[in-house]
């Protein structure tokens, strides 16, 4: 099996069919699922008529109580949809955790001075931040009972008083706020303040607050702060009855660093000894320990080690052991089933806590994401409600097994267990509900006081800066307008409609599932998107296994392939980078074989919609064969899975969004040669052939000589799908075809990805030989940074470097080089960074377990360690780890720089470069990333909006990330393409590309004897230029992210007619598509070689006239600029892209909002 996993080892007695429906039905159909639930609540017209009435009931009695509590005010002033709101919360989220006063600032500033609140929702960056915007995270104390509440007054205090004064204040109030939702700051602060209500008859639960492990000491520290709280909280053990005793609840990714699927056999060996530990300590102390739910991707692997725990001998007897389970999840029925067959085998009472969930944004966004053709949740809040009610129903039933705990701030869910518990003759000992601190506290007096119930408060215990992820989730939860906790403030909701049943309104909808979510193979319909693969679910690990077996150790044969006969280079073997085992072999193609396939390609004569039929069919035939197509670019490319899964993905993407776009205005340019990288061997192959193909031309692929076995599988089903074998031919070999290729006047048009030398190499030989104007479609190499400043989250930022840096052992254009970090965190950033680093596996990208696989070969090998023992012998080492004994591997490295401008060139490998700046120096930090000349990529984390777009404003790059990592760019949704050094444009997956690969027809040109001197064009180049309207387009894509893409004005280009008239009508050209033109006719060609501030040359007269222009401006250094025919919009216009996470701090309120409108 994958990386060594086993199956679970889950006896068959155990509720088989609630295992196997864990294990794979986390996207159950949801309308069958939903309409089973409502059967399943059992709950008829008189008892649905009663239930809604003691509801309505309890919403009078809290309305007409003396005060809501503190959120529900909050909610009623600045809902989730209202911008003040959002920039209040979204102060908090980063303000507890910024040390520098500078930052702080900033921070306060950009959320709060008047100048700014008009600003954000206009065309800035922050406006695309939608209304989920930043950080969903509520401020301070901030309700204020005068009139204006507190965004009059904290505008105003700023005016008055300057940034500084109300820094204090703010941080006063941000903790003040925190008070409220925090019990204690120690478990011994919050035990005191529990006393109170614990006096009224409430028990409480304590949830230590804090992040998800990154590190191994973070998990020692979780650990060791979960085993102090324990023992802290024993004094206030009451007696032997666990119902009345105080309890725990741990978080099992707090006490691993790699809690995740693909390190099952790691979460087993070191994660179960630590919970079995905790659940010792408590059951000696006799308190109650819950295990809280997670993400439904770590579902089944905290059952096994819920069941592992479990069963430990030494906890017999004991009923304090609780699992939550979330009703929103498909799932939930399932669990509870299989937890009640567990505890029945091991003879065990346990508690089962109900929850609605706390993740659902995230689950949706990361379905969409994957590409998986449903959720693991259920899209409405009113199918989770009838969730609820079902599995309570269940739960009450169970009561032997079982000590059900119900959480809930709803005051029809209350009813209805109220309800269902009496009918089942259970008495108000045999069950409790929960609710957390600071919310739902009228409701819950109501409750406890009328019926004698039992209620435990669930209560964080920590740091006010750890705050954010539990307040977060809490606000997405509670925030949305159809929201309960919304609702019962709003006085213009009626109680009847605020305690409304949800059974009767799912009865009522037209479509169970919501309308306002795309699911993932919808996502940018019409085209249809890729499949994805689930590589934590186990269905799916299966189908990958048995796909991929086969071909673990099966030899791979390649040669070229030609319309004609095939007379063949050198024999050459193919070895796996990870292991030096034999792959395959290939043939590599002769002088002959290049000659044949020139004399014979010809460009695709069918019809549009005809070409794309087969490009749609040759995508379908890849995803089909993607067990061999996985297990080749593993052994050859050294592809990790979830790599490989990406790269099949892309690739399939790529050809469904070129045949989308088959219908051109213009014919194809006849012959393109499409000579591709080994670091995408299919991703980037196929993109390239598929627009040369999609346009109508003839493509000779030569693919990169590391890789050329899947470059011949891809080429394989191009062709089985109906490809002529006249419109494609495969000539693998070495950079002697490449060469050949590039200098054949027969070729119109050149794809190339790889090093900035090359493509300057190409370009050269082109102008040489080729049409002068044969366009050079390039995207060359990186030097790409990101920055991180102090308002930041340490732990995403980590989690993004590690990505962006080490994923693909480096081997991305667009993988982060040199990381700047705020000087007043960068030892917080490095130390948890270098904790992380500890725990990634290099090994066989085979292996599911696997995290950093080798580099390429041995001569990548070798230019990069004698890189790092340079570095290593000036002590600029910071942190590195061991490689493996055989294959090429290099081990993730980290180096200390001053800046980028120390990096002498791209290093492509795991390497990453450090360098720290202050608050004030952001501005100098982008102009040296901009004198790199490279514009390929760059990431950002920060909170401050304002700063965002300054940045992003300021930076000449290609693609820009903020807030997550800055690799992976998806076709349609971020057309990915540097500038500058890094590439020509137009960008590959993006609406502009396949023009490139089309000829519109030039205007006869009518010489005359104009000649422009040199310096009058020089003055014309360095006259300012007027300001033009960026234009931008927001792209389709996943929800919780926001994709732009603008169109910047380039430099001017040149017209150089011939003759004044052309020259004249050449600009027009330009200016039509919103360019800028400098009229040169008869220009000396030479100038071209030193004139500056222009984009490229338009020449419409002889070739061999021409050539001299060509040849004058590949001789130039520097960035690639072209002989143009015909102008389009990519010619004209720099394409950037814009990617921001708008999820960064945990939620994605436009998302429910959405949703609850649908």
């Amino acid at each position: 099996m994958l990386g060594g996993k086993k199956g679970a080892p889950m006896p068959t007695d155990i509720a088989p069919s609630a295992w196997s429906v864990i294990q794979t039905g986390t996207l159950t159909d949801e309308t069958a699922l939903v309409q089973r639930l409502a059967a399943e609540a059992a709950l008829d017209a008189p008892a649905r008529v009663a239930i809604v009435a003691a509801g309505a009931d309890l919403v009078k009695r809290i309305r007409a109580s003396s005060r809501p509590g503190l959120m529900e005010v909050f909610l009623a002033e600045y809902g989730l949809s209202t911008d003040e709101g959002i920039a209040l919360m979204c102060l908090a989220e980063a303000l507890l955790r910024v040390p520098d006063a500078e930052t702080m600032d900033a921070l306060i500033e950009d959320k709060i001075a008047p100048s700014d609140w008009g600003r954000h929702l206009g065309k800035s960056a922050s406006s695309l931040v939608n209304a989920s915007t930043w950080a969903l995270m509520l401020t301070g104390k901030v309700l204020d009972d005068r009139e204006g509440g507190i965004t009059g007054a904290l505008r105003g205090a700023v005016k008055r008083l300057g940034e500084p004064v109300i820094r204090t204040a703010v941080s006063r109030a941000m903790k003040e706020m925190g008070r409220n939702f925090v019990l204690g700051e120690t478990i011994d602060k919050a035990m005191d303040r529990a006393e109170e209500l614990e006096a009224k008859g409430y028990t409480y639960s304590y949830d230590m607050l804090g992040e998800a492990a990154r590190t191994e000491a973070d998990a020692r520290r979780y650990h060791l702060s979960y085993s102090r709280a324990i023992t802290a909280i024993a004094r206030a053990a009451k007696g032997s009855d666990i119902r009345s005793n105080p309890g725990i609840s741990v978080k099992l990714s707090a006490l691993h660093p790699r809690y995740e699927v693909a390190k099952r056999q790691r979460v087993m060996e070191e994660l179960v000894p630590r919970v079995r530990a905790l659940a010792t300590l408590a059951k000696a102390a006799g308190l109650g320990f819950n295990i809280d739910a997670e993400e439904a991707d770590r579902l089944a692997l905290s059952l096994e080690v819920i069941e592992a725990t479990l069963s430990d001998p030494a906890l017999k007897g004991w009923d304090g052991f609780g699992v939550v389970v979330q009703a929103y999840g498909r799932r939930a029925g399932a669990v509870i089933d299989w937890l009640y067959a567990l505890a029945t085998r091991l003879d065990r009472k346990i508690m089962v806590r109900l929850v609605k969930g706390a993740y659902w944004d995230a689950e949706v966004k990361r379905a969409q994401v994957l590409g998986l053709a449903s959720f693991p949740v259920f899209t409405r809040k009113q199918s989770t409600d009838v969730s609820y009610i079902a599995n309570a129903r269940k739960l009450l039933s169970l009561t032997d097994r079982i000590y059900p705990q119900f959480a809930t701030h709803n005051a029809h869910t209350v009813a209805a267990i109220l309800h269902l518990a009496k009918a089942q003759g259970l008495t108000t000992r045999d069950y409790e509900f929960q609710r957390l601190h600071g919310m739902g506290e009228r409701l819950h007096d109501i409750v406890l006081t009328d019926n004698a119930t039992r209620c435990r408060i669930y209560a964080p215990v920590g740091a006010h800066r750890d705050l954010l992820a539990y307040l977060v989730r809490r606000l997405l939860e509670n925030g949305a307008n159809s929201s309960f906790v919304n609702q019962i403030v709003d006085e213009e909701v009626s109680p009847e409609q605020v305690a409304a049943c949800p059974l009767t309104a799912v009865e009522a909808l037209a479509s169970i599932p919501s309308p306002a979510l795309a699911t993932g193979p919808a996502l940018f319909a019409p085209r249809r998107n890729s499949k994805g693969w689930d590589l934590t679910d186990t269905a799916d690990l299966a189908a990958i296994e048995a796909a991929r077996t086969p071909f673990a150790e099966a030899q791979i044969d390649a040669a070229p392939r030609l319309a004609g006969r095939v007379v063949g280079g050198v024999q050459l073997a193919v070895l796996n980078p990870a292991t030096g085992a034999l792959v395959g072999h290939v043939t590599t193609a002769g002088q002959p074989d290049v000659d044949t396939a020139l004399r014979l390609a010809e460009p695709w004569a069918a019809a549009a919609p005809e070409r794309a039929t087969i490009l749609n069919r040759a995508a379908d035939r890849m995803e089909t064969d993607m067990g061999r197509i996985f297990a080749l670019l593993a052994r050859e490319a050294g592809k990790s899975l979830p790599d490989a899964v990406a790269e099949l993905r892309e690739a399939v993407d790529f050809l469904r969004y070129y045949a989308s776009q088959s219908a051109q205005p213009h014919p194809a340019r006849g012959v393109i040669a499409c000579i591709s990288p080994w670091n995408f061997p299919l991703a980037i192959f196929c993109g390239q052939i598929g627009a040369a193909l999609a346009a109508g031309n003839a493509v000779l692929a030569k693919p990169a000589e590391q890789t050329p076995l899947i470059a011949t599988l891809a080429v394989d089903h191009l062709l089985a799908a109906g490809v002529p074998p006249t419109a494609l031919q495969l000539l693998p070999g070495d950079g002697m075809v490449g060469a050949a290729l590039t200098r054949d006047p027969r070729v119109n048009g050149v794809a190339f990805t790889g090093s900035t030398e090359t493509a300057q190499a190409i370009r050269r030989s082109m102008a040489e030989h080729m049409d002068p104007t044969a366009p050079l479609i390039a995207e060359t190499g990186g030097l790409n940074a990101m920055l991180v400043d102090s308002t930041a989250l340490p732990e995403q930022a980590v989690r993004d470097i590690i990505a962006s840096s080490f994923q693909s052992a480096g081997q991305r254009c667009s993988a982060l080089r040199c990381l700047y970090v705020q000087e007043d965190v960068a030892e917080t950033v490095k130390e948890m960074l270098f904790g992380a680093m500890e725990d990634m596996a290099l090994g066989d990208p085979w292996q599911l377990a696997t995290d950093v696989g080798p580099v390429i070969d041995a001569e990548a090998q070798t230019g990069i360690r004698s890189y790092v023992d340079a570095a290593r012998a000036e002590g600029r080492v910071l942190k590195d780890m061991a490689a493996p004994g055989q294959g090429t591997f290099i081990a993730p490295t980290v180096l200390k720089v001053n800046g980028i401008e120390d990096m002498p060139r791209e290093i492509f490998g795991p390497v990453l470069h450090v360098a720290t700046f202050k608050a004030s120096e952001i501005d100098k930090v982008i102009a040296t990333i901009n004198a790199t000349g490279y514009g390929l990529t760059f990431g950002l984390h920060s909170r401050i909006d304002d700063r965002v777009q300054h940045i992003v404003d300021g930076l000449h790059v290609g693609n820009t990330y903020v807030n997550r990592n800055q690799i992976g760019a998806v076709v349609g949704s971020q057309p990915f393409g540097g500038e500058g050094l890094s590439g020509t444009g137009p960008k590959a997956g993006g609406p502009h590309y396949l023009t490139r690969f089309t000829k519109a027809p030039a205007p006869e040109a009518a010489s005359d004897d104009a000649a422009t001197p040199a310096a009058e064009v020089a003055r014309a180049l360095s006259a300012p230029s007027p300001v033009v309207e960026v234009m931008a387009e927001n792209m389709p894509g996943p929800t919780g992210e926001s994709n732009r893409l603008t169109l910047t004005q380039r430099a001017p280009l040149i017209c150089l007619g011939p003759g004044r008239a052309t020259a004249l009508q050449q600009a027009e050209a330009v200016r039509k598509l919103g360019g800028q033109a400098v009229e040169a006719p008869g220009l000396a060609p030479e100038a071209l070689a030193t004139l500056q501030g222009f984009s490229g040359a338009i020449w419409w007269g002889g070739a061999e006239a021409g050539r001299r222009y060509a040849q004058a401006l590949s001789t130039r250094k520097g960035p690639i600029l072209p002989l143009i025919a015909m102008p389009d919009m990519g010619h004209t216009h720099l394409e950037r892209h814009l990617c921001i996470d708008t999820t960064a701090s945990g939620g994605n309120a436009q998302l429910l909002a959405e949703v609850g409108n649908a």
